[in-house]
């Protein structure tokens, strides 16, 4: 994949929705519409939970749509409707820049989506520090975390402080391949954290930018760990206990980063969940259940990468483009979606699975967004 130029998620940037949500309830069936334009129901339960929670996807773009006149555009009433149907109180709008061109890329991404959240900011908030996550609950409306997937716009450690200041509240060490920082999850030996990366990570910790390593090899990961007195987050992966791909983490990390207070974000992108078919929300739960057992229900989240629709709804050529843009090992399989874990309504989904597992109330509220919204306030400065 060419890393001198942005990456998909760099051209699509990211959006997630407005809490503010109206139920209507179905007469004499004690279920209830959470989505005007959806016949699905779901319980009294899962629907006060969802609305109650705060509701934090560390990676949920909004539309996988490669024109850069995106970030241009104002959102649709139908677009409007769809985010605050969703529930999501936050979102960790993250791209993945490389190359030489990487620092002035940045920078016009990080002004570009500026200027799309005040283009659209009766819907969305820019996040500054995790009391604004609060408060875009209070006001109904989306709280936008910029992040980058790849820290290649580091030029030098000092660099983080900078692009602390200028909004960046999340920092992915590596993409898929090796950087100067450390080693990617598809690269075939790592190396793990350079004394480079070691600078960066400590520079992180000072400016109080979260470490992520959802992209990162599993020596890079474990190094990124032990570096770090500071919790850090694997914002968007699965178990390699589970499924067996790189782009899922191995027991071992995920037993380190919850002995440092992180938190894991489970994804539900269809080859990261399950290597065989079929695969339902029951085998993203199953990611969920799993770090819960091994780490405990406190070190556990939601990071979707997905946008509100699903990559099977994209235009066939950005579609195709999207699978050719990586190494064989991703083993994309026909779907990348999961069916009920895609679309407005997915946070219901998984809410509704979680709930039919016997998840308390208090676990759910923390899988939903507790426990990633406490590893913020105790990272961010």
């Amino acid at each position: 994949m060419d890393k001198t130029r942005v990456t998909r998620r760099a051209m699509i940037g990211g959006m997630a929705t407005a809490s503010t949500l109206v139920a209507f309830p179905m007469l004499n069936t004690g279920m209830y519409r959470v989505h005007a334009a959806s016949t699905r129901t779901y319980a009294k339960r899962v629907v006060d939970l969802v609305k109650s929670s705060l509701v934090i996807d560390m990676l949920g773009p909004l539309s996988l749509d490669f024109r850069p006149e995106t970030v241009a555009a104002k959102l649709s009433e139908a677009q409007i409707a769809d985010f605050r149907a969703s529930g999501i109180t936050a979102f960790h709008n993250s791209v993945g820049v490389g190359g030489p061109d990487a620092f002035a890329l940045v920078l016009e991404f990080l002004a570009g989506w500026s200027a799309f959240v005040g283009h659209n900011d009766e819907v969305f908030t820019l996040v500054r520090d995790a009391a604004d996550i609060d408060r875009a609950k209070r006001q109904g409306k989306a709280a936008v975390m910029m992040g980058l997937q790849d820290s290649d716009h580091f030029r030098t450690a000092k660099d983080v402080a900078r692009f602390y200041n200028l909004g960046q509240r999340v920092s992915q060490l590596t993409y898929n391949t090796q950087n100067l920082i450390g080693s990617g999850c598809t690269d075939r030996v790592d190396g793990g954290l350079s004394d480079y990366g070691v600078e960066v990570v400590k520079a992180m910790n000072a400016a109080g930018m979260l470490v992520d390593t959802s992209h990162c090899g599993d020596r890079t990961t474990l190094d990124a760990i032990a570096v770090s007195p500071v919790p850090i987050a694997i914002t968007h992966s699965n178990c390699r206990a589970i499924n067996n791909h790189p782009r899922t983490k191995t027991d071992e990390a995920i037993k380190a980063l919850g002995a440092k207070g992180g938190v894991m974000g489970i994804t539900g992108v269809r080859n990261f969940v399950s290597g065989q078919e079929p695969t339902t929300i029951a085998n993203v739960a199953d990611h969920i259940d799993h770090v819960r057992k091994l780490i405990g229900i406190d070190h556990v989240g939601i990071g979707t990468d997905a946008d509100l629709y699903g990559y099977d709804k994209m235009a066939p050529d950005q579609y195709a483009a999207l699978k050719a843009g990586y190494k064989g090992s991703y083993a994309f399989r026909d779907k990348i979606d999961i069916e009920a874990f895609s679309g407005p309504l997915k946070i219901y989904n998984l809410t509704e699975e979680l709930v039919r597992r016997g998840y308390s109330d208090a676990d759910v509220r923390a899988v939903l967004g507790g426990n990633f919204r406490r590893l913020l306030g105790a990272t961010w400065k």
